[in-house]
């Protein structure tokens, strides 16, 4: 069975947010966090991951990444701190540098 993941970026406690989805989150967490892709995330430095969650059908996961997106930023904070409250970066312990 496949997996997908929504998540949630920032680039630091109520800082700049970015919404995505993948079907390996471990990979591009770690693109965005070594600016891999130019664009959005490089740009601002958002490279925590304060938010994920998981789906198993791909249209699922897409509709909730658009619903995600068109929420306003206090809504999104409070999603983050319902799960993260510390807004502690998931990924921290996910990769050898």
């Amino acid at each position: 069975m496949k997996q997908y993941y929504v998540y949630i970026l920032a680039s630091r406690r109520n800082g700049t947010l970015y919404i995505g989805v993948t079907n390996d989150l471990e990979r591009r967490v770690y693109e965005h966090k070594h600016n891999l892709i130019d664009g959005f995330t490089s740009t601002y430095g958002v490279h925590m991951l304060v938010y994920c969650e998981h789906a198993t059908d791909v249209r699922a996961a897409i509709a909730r990444e658009k619903q995600l997106k068109k929420w306003n930023r206090a809504w999104k904070i409070d999603l983050i701190e319902s799960a993260n409250p510390e807004w502690n970066d998931l990924a921290i312990d996910w990769f050898q540098d």
